[in-house]
């Protein structure tokens, strides 16, 4: 039988993310979650898309590349929603996200580049990751929006319950535009 080489390893890692329901979204009794490949890809868009509106030169390939490693960890660690973590020490989601990485790039040529672009993204001090933050933020209140269109879940208004700060003000008018396309309706 052929080995599988550390490179393909990487690529079923990341094939995980699609069987990877969004856990959130699935204990508000949302049907047919959308799995954490496709909310990668909704990051990814909407980084892309972002980055044609900010008022901010930024490296495009950079930008992308951090979206789309956002989270990767996640193919080990499963998507653990955000009331979870606060019962758990402080900072161990970036500490437990970075081993799960780290193991799952071991061994790769690329293993160095991708898990300092990752720590660029936790660390936030470039616009960069700033932009995919705001990205992945954005993208979340989208698909709140879309959920409560297509089923009137009343669980997701908790989505809505905090005005949420953006890092850019070009997203932030975004949000408010999703917010108010909500409450006009």
């Amino acid at each position: 039988m052929m080995e599988v080489t550390t490179v393909t390893q990487t690529l079923l890692h990341a094939n995980q993310l699609k069987r990877t329901a969004r856990t959130g979204w699935v204990q508000r009794g949302v049907p047919d979650a959308e799995s954490v490949a496709a909310h990668s890809f909704g990051v990814v868009f909407t980084a892309l898309t972002l980055a044609q509106v900010v008022d901010e030169p930024l490296d495009l390939g950079r930008l992308l590349a951090l979206a789309a490693l956002h989270d990767l960890p996640e193919a080990l660690t499963t998507d653990i929603p955000t009331p979870a973590w606060r019962f758990l020490p402080p900072d161990i989601k970036t500490d437990v996200e970075r081993d799960a990485l780290a193991e799952m790039l071991a061994n790769t040529p690329f293993a160095a580049d991708w898990m300092a672009l990752w720590e660029e993204l936790h660390e936030g001090n470039t616009a960069v990751a700033r932009l995919v933050h705001d990205a992945d933020k954005l993208e979340m209140y989208l698909q709140a929006r879309v959920y409560e269109q297509q089923f009137g879940n009343a669980f997701l208004a908790e989505f809505w319950a905090t005005l949420p700060t953006f890092h850019f003000v070009e997203v932030q008018r975004i949000y408010e535009e999703i917010r108010d396309w909500r409450l006009g309706d």
